[in-house]
């Protein structure tokens, strides 16, 4: 995945942080958060639920609920706020079906 909205000037000495995105491996750096791991890579976060607009957060300190997305096992996760780690299995598009909590 190429051609992400953020692109790194500084600090490129980090830690790799190994994520799976939407089933496909990718990696971050230490300390990144899942914005900016992600952002990183895409030009937006998510598809909106409400139409075919891309979303890229909008607060950027989790109050928003912009950059919600979801975890493979399920349950969604801020963005903007929690720290990528190894390991983590995200997803951009929703489950389905999906009980919002």
């Amino acid at each position: 995945m190429t051609g992400g909205r953020v692109h790194r000037v500084a600090e490129r000495d980090r830690a790799v942080v190994a994520f799976h995105l939407d089933g496909a491996p990718v990696s971050a750096l230490s300390g990144d958060t899942v914005l900016t791991a992600i952002l990183s890579l895409r030009p937006i976060l998510r598809q909106t639920e409400f139409g075919p607009e891309g979303r890229a957060g909008f607060c950027l300190m989790g109050a928003c609920q912009d950059c919600w997305i979801w975890q493979e096992n399920g349950p969604r996760l801020c963005a903007c706020s929690t720290e990528i780690r190894n390991g983590m299995r995200l997803r951009t598009v929703a489950p389905h079906p999906w009980d919002r909590p």
